[in-house]
This record gives C-alpha cells, sequence and structure tokens, in this order.
C-alpha cells in the first residue's frame, strides 16, 4: 500500500526566527545552535541539521484533534527549511536512523493501534498498521524521546 511521509509547513515557523530571545522565550521556545549531525532533527525537512545550524525548539500541537488524544511536545525547526518533505513511498534518512513509534489514528482522531520499530523496517509497520480500513492517518514520533517527528497518509 502506497503511503505518503510529510513534514510541516515552512511558513508559520518563518517569522519566529526574526524574535529576539526574550520573546521566544514568552512563547516556551529557544533558539538553538546544532552541536553535532544528529541531535536535531528538522520537522519541515525531516533532514537533522548540519552542526553549527540555527533552530528554534518550541512546543507545538501536533495532534489539534477534539479528543482524548489532543496533544503537544517540543520540536526543532531549522532556520534554512525552506522545503517541506512531501514525498510518496520514501522514508526520509532521519527517520531511518531513530527507534520509531507509530500511532494510527481513525476518523475521529483516536488511536486506534501503535507500535514501534526500528526506522530502517518502518516501511513494514506502515504496511501493517494501513492495511487496518479504520486507519485515516498516522503519526510517527521518536520513541526514545517521545517527541513528533511527521505524519503519514495512504498515498492518493
Amino acid at each position: 500500500m502506497d503511503f505518503r511521509i510529510r513534514g510541516l509547513q515552512a511558513g508559520p515557523f518563518l517569522p519566529l526566527f526574526a524574535l529576539d530571545e526574550v520573546r521566544l522565550a514568552e512563547m516556551g521556545a529557544q533558539r538553538v545552535t546544532a552541536e553535532d549531525s544528529r541531535g536535531y532533527p528538522c520537522r519541515i525537512s525531516l533532514r537533522d541539521a548540519a552542526p553549527g545550524e540555527t533552530l528554534i525548539l518550541l512546543p507545538y500541537q501536533h495532534q489539534p484533534a477534539a479528543s482524548p488524544y489532543r496533544a503537544s511536545g517540543p520540536i526543532f525547526v531549522r532556520e534554512a527549511a525552506r522545503e517541506t518533505y512531501d514525498r510518496v513511498n520514501a522514508v526520509p534518512e532521519q527517520m531511518r536512523r531513530r527507534l520509531v513509534s507509530l500511532r494510527a489514528y481513525d476518523g475521529r482522531d483516536w488511536i486506534i493501534d501503535a507500535d514501534v520499530v526500528e526506522g530502517a523496517r518502518v516501511e513494514t509497520l506502515i504496511a501493517r498498521l494501513l492495511a487496518d480500513p479504520r486507519t485515516a492517518y498516522m503519526h510517527a514520533h521518536w520513541a526514545r524521546y517521545g517527541c513528533y517527528a511527521c505524519r503519514i497518509d495512504r498515498a492518493a
């Protein structure tokens, strides 16, 4: 079954980079500089930031649904990210290197299934969750830290 992985749109995050540290702190956000190439996963490009890149770490409501599963958590966005990752049947390298938790939601935005898999084998879990006709979409999270990673849908 074909799947589509999408990052977040860059537009809403771009103005954050013009804010000073005080204003960012008021929003619960912080400007950070990547120290290495593995610990700063951008949710727009679905690429890890390179050392020296500027990012904003901020709280983000990744599940805004009016259901008991409404949720938010911290995300990184790279200042240089302009293109949203949006691919069919392609898993970003960022996901392949991590332990991934997938949560399948139904049309009411309720979790109907969830599991954890090494990123190198994530397509197998995507296929299993999409085989359930109740699955409307999935959210991927980094299993170790619990942070939201991206959305996965059936490809049209």
